[in-house]
């Protein structure tokens, strides 16, 4: 395997995620907001290794592997993480919960369907859509919101990213959908079989 910086930038984020979690758990000033920008820093790296790789034709099989497995990790961690710490401040957690499973099992089921996918040669037939782009896009800034927490020029930053959630849940049901109608006749063929 080649290392390029992109595939380096992919690595980061992963590698950020340990101390994302560490800093949002440790009972320092400003940890939430450190974690935040690392955090932030993070999701800005999920545009631009993919930027480069397509830009320097540096992209690699191995890099196409780990974008959205690092992307996955970083959202899944965060929400996971978020859904705790409401529990343990005996927030409301009813809907954060539903909103957290939404993301995460849409998550897990376009991974298998793309992976299936991929072995029938047919990968391409679940490209990333444009809602796909604006789910990523809500989920990654309302996460953001909700990890900094504290509301900053009286701009309440959890509550804004809570909702932006909701957004970010609707649009991931609707990705899914279009991902799930795309692989249809491919599903419908192997079962056939």
């Amino acid at each position: 395997m080649r290392l390029n910086l992109p595939l380096l930038l992919t690595f980061g984020r992963v590698a950020v995620i340990p101390v994302v979690l560490a800093l949002f758990y440790v009972d320092w000033p400003y940890a939430r907001q450190a974690a935040t920008i690392l955090y932030a820093a993070a999701c800005i790296t999920d545009w631009l290794d993919g930027y480069l790789a397509r830009r320097w034709k540096q992209t690699t099989k191995f890099g196409a592997f780990l974008d959205p497995v690092a992307d996955k990790l970083l959202v899944a961690v965060c929400l996971v993480m978020l859904l705790r710490d409401a529990f343990l401040t005996d927030t409301p957690t009813s809907l954060l919960g539903v909103l957290v499973s939404v993301i995460i099992g849409r998550e897990i089921t376009i991974s298998a369907l793309r992976e299936w996918m991929a072995e029938l040669g047919a990968r391409t037939s679940v490209a990333v859509s444009w809602v796909g782009k604006w789910k990523t896009a809500f989920q990654m800034t309302a996460i953001g919101m909700m990890i900094w927490q504290i509301p900053t020029f009286g701009v309440p930053w959890y509550d804004l990213g809570y909702w932006l959630l909701f957004v970010a849940a609707a649009l991931t049901i609707w990705s899914m959908v279009i991902y799930l109608r795309a692989a249809w006749p491919m599903m419908r063929e192997s079962s056939e079989v």
